[in-house]
């Protein structure tokens, strides 16, 4: 009967990316009816769960960091390209997209991922434990791209406005691509027993015995599946945004809200899979994702953008305003303080709810 359960549960997960696809290619750059955004929800919601069940085989497989990484860069590329085409679609909402985009995923993963991930593993297994060592480095690196691509921008005055130059553009870009990828080496060769869990005691553990380990053929399969899920989240979540946007209108919020939305949709993949990992007394593995997706959001935006607007239209306004600064600046400097001692009560796991509630209201409340 397990045996059966368990094949219909991969059935499933197989079944659903490719309903996802196919509901996209029907729905794209189309006006849908109310029923067909209820169906869209549906599916969306199905193909996260099973991006998530597919990205813990490939992980299962390439073992940790890697696996982490793999699930954190493939949702962010993709990201990344809906953000190019939203920008190309032109309008003067544009100007900030990547801005609120990026801005919101770094306050999704460094306050709502790693706070929940903190809290659900200190209060199942009674402390949360990390390796200060990698997470300290990892937050060091959001840290600084962060600060040069999205606060530096408000004060620069080589262009009127928070934007930079194009000298000063291509200087970030370069800069955070060569961050992002010096933090990869970092994670995936030199030093990468910083990044894998550790045990009460501090051992780090190199092995998850929680299953066995699935072969190549499986894991290449789930990568594709995985790929397949991750385009259709994100292309039904664009799908979905119109109406977002109306709700949001007839809400009488501001038109970044939409943006927050759509950037929580597309990381639900990393929230659910943090989540099981705190389950699990895996917390490395949940800041892992959290932190990783926070620097891929920006260490490949960046760079994207500033080359997208060679040809695009248009301002490319990149920095914050004084609130989200200081949202930012409190941020860095309470999970540093978190970070320091390698391991956290729920007390900490929820100041870093409470700063992404707080974030959350003043989006909605400006």
């Amino acid at each position: 009967m397990i045996v059966r359960l368990r094949s219909l549960m991969t059935q499933w997960t197989a079944v659903v990316p490719v309903i996802a696809i196919v509901l996209l290619a029907l729905t794209w750059g189309r006006d849908l009816p109310g029923a067909v955004v209820a169906l869209v929800t549906l599916v969306l919601a199905g193909a996260v769960l099973a991006a998530v069940h597919h990205a813990e085989v490939v992980a299962h497989r390439v073992g940790e960091p890697f696996g982490s990484l793999v699930l954190a860069v493939a949702v962010t590329i993709i990201e990344v390209a809906l953000i190019v085409t939203l920008m190309a679609d032109g309008g003067d909402k544009s100007s900030t997209l990547a801005r609120d985009t990026v801005f919101a995923a770094v306050m999704i993963t460094c306050n709502g991922i790693f706070g929940l991930s903190l809290l659900v593993a200190s209060l199942r297994h009674g402390l949360a434990v990390f390796n200060a060592e990698g997470t300290g480095a990892a937050l060091a690196t959001v840290a600084t791209l962060a600060t040069l691509s999205l606060v530096l921008p408000t004060f620069t005055t080589s262009k009127p406005g928070p934007e930079f130059s194009t000298a000063q553009l291509t200087f970030a870009a370069l800069s955070s691509l060569v961050l992002y990828g010096m933090f990869v080496a970092t994670q995936t060769v030199r030093h990468r027993d910083y990044f894998l869990p550790i045990t009460r005691q501090g051992k780090v553990i190199d092995a998850d015995d929680h299953a066995d380990t699935p072969a190549s053929r499986t894991a290449l399969i789930s990568l594709g599946f995985l790929g397949l899920a991750l385009v259709g989240v994100v292309g039904l979540a664009k799908g979905v945004s119109p109406t977002i946007e109306s709700g949001v209108e007839a809400a009488g919020m501001p038109h970044s809200v939409v943006g927050v939305i759509i950037a929580l949709l597309v990381l639900l993949p990393e929230t659910i899979a943090a989540l099981r990992s705190a389950r699990r007394d895996r917390v490395q593995t949940s800041l892992n994702l959290a932190l990783g997706s926070a620097m891929a959001s920006i260490g490949l935006t960046i760079p994207a953008v500033a080359v997208a607007s060679i040809w695009l239209s248009g301002p490319l306004v990149l920095g914050l305003g004084s609130t989200h600064m200081v949202l930012l600046a409190l941020t860095v400097v309470v999970s540093s303080l978190t970070v320091v001692p390698g391991r956290a009560t729920p007390l900490q796991g929820g100041v870093h709810l409470v700063l992404f509630a707080a974030y959350l209201e003043l989006a909605i409340n400006p």
